[in-house]
């Protein structure tokens, strides 16, 4: 588990993103208080991004489904680890999994029935 400072929920995303606003909208039925970054207008540190891969695991942050992964060149995916994961998403934010749930306690990728639960303890 990764600590913050802060009681408030964070969301780490894309504005534009379908699953970033279903998730906004989700937050707000179930009251849960949170603040949305967006990572590509806001951004996001290299030192977050970090930590969001050492709580969730890079290979999971990392989105390689996105089209930001399709357009890289081999060269920059080969001979992926956790440090190079890091580097390209903070190139490219984009590449992160969306949205990022940043919480006191944790920190949640992706928003799927399993992180939707886990949310609920953000109440």
């Amino acid at each position: 588990m990764v600590k913050r400072e802060s009681g408030v929920l964070k969301v780490y995303g894309l504005k534009t993103c379908d699953t970033c606003r279903k998730a906004l909208r989700w937050l707000e039925r179930e009251g849960i208080a949170h603040e949305f970054i967006d990572v590509r207008a806001d951004g996001v540190s290299k030192t977050e991004i970090a930590r969001f891969a050492k709580a969730v695991g890079w290979e999971k942050l990392l989105n390689k489904a996105s089209t930001s992964w399709r357009a890289l060149g081999e060269k920059e995916k080969e001979g992926l680890s956790e440090s190079k994961a890091v580097s390209l998403m903070h190139q490219y934010p984009t590449l992160i999994k969306r949205p990022v749930f940043d919480g006191a306690k944790s920190v949640i990728a992706g928003f799927r029935e399993a992180e939707m639960k886990a949310l609920k303890a953000f109440k």
